[in-house]
């Protein structure tokens, strides 16, 4: 440590480098805390109640009019259940655990979950797609679906159910399947399927549906 600093007292202008870095660090976290808690549809007043902070210092760290601290990232860290690297946007240099890029299709958002490619693929996915009109699909393969929190909706076959927080579906995807909001909140669950499930295909519909 104490070579450190020496070093940095032989070249002033290392400081000013570090805090100019740190700045441009920090000034990325209120729009990246907007962003999170869009994706997983909270209001200001419901992180607020989760985290204890009011919503008025919620609201001016998104807008950057408050500086981000470890004491008001932690708890919302938690609240969001996220890494509080992810937070801040720090880099993943020597982590092994898997941080590979969302994929957002229309109002879904699928957070993959493992990292090699073929075999069981992972996914953390958050819909929030409401009123959707059921629209079954086949591929090949069997999925496994676990909700953590709200409420999915899973048309399969001639079966139409709901699925709340802690319950689970497993089922053979060459079954005509469709899920997604059962009300207008956001679903986030957890799915897992085979080497084939990337291989959708728009099952055919009876004419006048």
């Amino acid at each position: 440590m104490s070579n450190d600093g020496g070093a940095h007292s032989d070249h002033g202008g290392h400081d000013d480098q570090d805090d100019a870095r740190l700045d441009a660090v920090l000034n990325e976290v209120g729009p990246r805390l907007r962003r999170i808690r869009r994706e997983r549809g909270a209001t200001l007043g419901a992180l607020s109640e989760a985290t204890g902070i009011s919503v008025s210092t919620l609201s001016r760290l998104e807008s950057g009019g408050r500086r981000p601290s470890l004491e008001l990232l932690l708890p919302i860290a938690r609240a969001h259940q996220v890494p509080l690297d992810e937070l801040v946007g720090a880099p993943p240099v020597g982590d092994p655990r898997v941080r590979a890029k969302p994929i957002v299709r229309g109002g879904r958002t699928m957070y993959p979950l493992t990292a090699r490619p073929g075999g069981l693929q992972a996914y953390k996915v958050i819909h929030k797609v409401f009123g959707e009109k059921p629209e079954p699909r086949t591929h090949e393969g069997y999925e496994w679906m676990y909700v953590l929190s709200g409420r999915l909706r899973l048309v399969l076959g001639d079966h139409d159910v709901v699925l709340t927080a802690g319950e689970a579906a497993e089922f053979d995807t060459r079954v005509p399947h469709w899920f997604g909001c059962a009300d207008d909140k956001p679903v986030e669950f957890l799915s897992l399927f085979g080497p084939q499930g990337e291989r959708m295909h728009v099952r055919a519909r009876p004419k006048g549906a």
